[in-house]
């Protein structure tokens, strides 16, 4: 037992052909006595510190056990004090329930299909589902059929529904008789030429990965939201962007007053946009402005704005700063509409700039110190990874391929991966492999994942061992317990996940060498489109920069408030149709903030057309679903040049990235 203990913590914390040593193997197996830990939990703890830390995984000491081993300790300290007193009366909830049959609660089979996310115990028996295959093939007849595809490859912003409902006719296609597989329908700085195929993956990992967010603060409770504290983190947004604006724009504070309020003179008011309704669409006879309790009460006023000839563009919920005046105390006239202060550019010191680039030559003895480093391939996908009427997920699969034909350095992969909207998924009517071990009774959607996502991972590993592969969570996962947005990563424990899979938040900004990466799996782009108000002449006349633009300057992953009905998103293949909506927790919604720095490139999977764009020095880049609900969708590859100092910049205190000048992006059909 002793000797299977010592093999298994050598092949998860030791490294190629160098056994541990023996008193970090005694400090290894004292944490997990303490605290009784697998070698496998124990690796996860592991991990989640050195991300925390900033700290390379392979580094182990005794120094940094014990720093390990009291994080450990204090947070067990923390947990037990913030949750004494309910720690006799909570339950932990699973993944998926059981069986319905095994538990009792259905002795004769009446419940059985009727309710969702519980697979039936004969659905997932693999001998009945042999017998069934044999008697029909999987149909769409169990789907509705007048919803409309998730991700069009069109063109035209201003036609987009008329375009999701063209797709209602189209029949479902096998994946391998997909069309124009492989074909480019985008691509960014096209002057950059793709790199050379590699013969052979690098002999390490290129990237190093930095957390920019506190991923720790994800973890509240969910479905405990207090009105007051949701009222105060709303007020608290208003109350920040006056600030904002009050040092951008050098303006004196007894020039802003209260929109609400009558005056005779001009002022400047900074508030929310809102709708005087709950019903129908923001249009400019419902557009009001809501101020905050400490500068108007929080009372409501319409806007007038006649003044600005058609130029402007509101959303609900976006924080705006106007200069007007309420002489009649009816409106606020608005006469301009003030910029919204932008956060710096993502930057670093020249030495930091120099040590990524000798990163990216994938070892000491990978190539000559005077040839120029291959530059970072990454693949972008995005949920969901398989049609409506199979769970092959097929998409996923040759993605992963792609990944490892090209020897990519990080693929990264945003929810939903089992889609709670997904029909087969909400009926429970599927089957698992028919090599999974696994007792149909005890199943649950965790087993659905280990034996349905991690092999396409698992071989990927196998076949490019230095990739780095990044999970994202998405609210329709039904493996996620955290249902609320912003949300915590899913455990990696029972997936069956490669070492090299980490999970992260929803949203996350880190850094993958010296880019700033922020990705967030909402679809708010799709939010920002059906509310926004834009005049005859909007500044920006295209909708998805337009659309980009409004994260950057509200400072956020998910600036739209309240967010939109369930009825108005894309339908779903479900028996009623709707899509999860957003699953806000508005009062944590201050997790979902943009901080310090603009991220060098935001990824925003959308249900609109797949793009990539450069705004305000961001690259944003939708890769479109990797699966329609009836056929193949898209992702994106970047290929990211390695940066280039001049003399002037070497000299400097901090440069900036400038991703978006050295990075081709190309969106692809699958």
């Amino acid at each position: 037992m002793a000797d299977a203990e010592l093999q298994e913590l050598n092949e998860q914390f030791g490294v190629p052909n160098k056994e541990l040593e023996p008193d970090v193997i005694s400090e290894l197996q004292s944490i997990m006595r303490i605290h009784s830990l697998s070698v496998q939990d124990l690796y996860f703890k592991w991990e989640s510190y050195c991300i925390k830390m900033d700290m390379d995984g392979n580094a182990l000491s005794i120094e940094s056990l014990r720093a390990l081993k009291r994080d450990i300790q204090d947070a067990l300290e923390r947990n037990n004090r913030a949750h004494h007193v309910h720690i006799k009366t909570e339950k932990r909830s699973t993944g998926t329930p059981r069986s319905v049959i095994k538990s009792g609660g259905d002795v004769y089979g009446m419940l059985e299909g009727m309710v969702p996310n519980t697979p039936a115990t004969r659905k997932l028996n693999k001998s009945a589902s042999k017998r069934q295959n044999q008697l029909e093939t999987p149909s769409m007849a169990r789907v509705k059929g007048n919803a409309p595809s998730s991700s069009p490859d069109y063109k035209t912003p201003m036609r987009i529904e008329s375009q999701l409902d063209s797709m209602n006719a189209a029949s479902a296609a096998s994946f391998n008789d997909r069309p124009n597989l492989g074909e480019v329908i985008e691509v960014l700085n096209e002057h950059l030429k793709p790199s050379e195929p590699l013969i052979a993956p690098h002999a390490e990992s290129r990237i190093k990965l930095t957390a920019a967010s506190d991923q720790k603060k994800l973890g509240y409770k969910t479905l405990a939201m207090k009105s007051s504290e949701a009222s105060e983190i709303l007020d608290d947004r208003i109350d920040e962007f006056l600030a904002l604006v009050r040092d951008y724009k050098n303006i004196d504070e007894s020039e802003f007053g209260s929109a609400a309020s009558q005056s005779t003179t001009d002022i400047v008011a900074v508030g929310r946009i809102a709708s005087d309704s709950s019903e129908g669409r923001l249009n400019a006879a419902s557009l009001v402005l809501e101020t905050s309790r400490r500068t108007g009460g929080g009372r409501r006023i319409p806007l007038n704005l006649q003044k600005l000839n058609g130029r402007y563009q509101f959303f609900p919920g976006q924080i705006v700063a106007f200069r007007g005046i309420n002489s009649s105390g009816n409106e606020f006239v608005v006469q301009e509409i003030l910029e919204m202060p932008l956060l710096p550019n993502a930057a670093s010191t020249p030495a930091a700039i120099e040590a990524h680039r000798e990163k990216l030559r994938g070892g000491p003895d990978a190539m000559d110190s005077d040839d120029e480093p291959a530059p970072l391939n990454v693949i972008f996908g995005s949920g969901p990874y398989s049609a409506d009427d199979n769970l092959d997920f097929e998409p996923l699969h040759a993605l992963c391929s792609q990944a490892a034909d090209t020897y990519a350095d990080a693929l990264v992969l945003t929810g939903p991966f089992i889609d709670v909207d997904h029909p087969l998924i909400a009926t429970g009517d599927f089957d698992l492999p028919e090599d999974a071990t696994v007792d149909p009774d005890t199943a649950t959607m965790s087993t659905v994942f280990k034996y349905m996502i991690s092999p396409a991972l698992n071989r990927l590993i196998a076949s490019n061992p230095t990739i780095t592969i990044l999970l994202i969570p998405s609210v329709r996962d039904v493996i996620e317990k955290h249902v609320s947005w912003p949300q915590d990563p899913f455990p990696k424990k029972e997936l069956g996940l490669p070492k090299a899979a980490r999970i992260i938040g929803n949203p996350m900004t880190l850094s993958i060498n010296e880019m700033v990466l922020g990705i967030s799996s909402q679809d708010i782009l799709w939010d920002l489109r059906h509310e926004e108000l834009a005049g005859g002449r909007p500044a920006d006349a295209n909708l998805f920069s337009r659309t980009s633009r409004y994260l950057i300057e509200q400072r956020h992953y998910f600036p739209i408030f309240p967010p939109v009905d369930r009825q108005k998103l894309p339908k779903t293949g479900t028996t009623d149709g709707l899509l999860t909506g957003a699953m806000l927790d508005t009062s944590y919604l201050k997790l979902g903030e943009i901080v310090n720095v603009r991220p060098d490139v935001m990824i925003i999977p959308s249900a609109l057309p797949p793009f990539a764009k450069v705004v305000e020095s961001v690259l944003v880049i939708n890769p479109g679903y990797l699966s329609k609900r009836r056929g193949a969708g898209t992702y994106a590859r970047m290929t990211l040049f390695p940066p280039q100092l001049t003399d002037k910049e070497a000299g400097s205190e901090m440069v900036s990235h400038k991703v978006f000048e050295r990075a081709r992006v190309d969106i692809t059909r699958i």
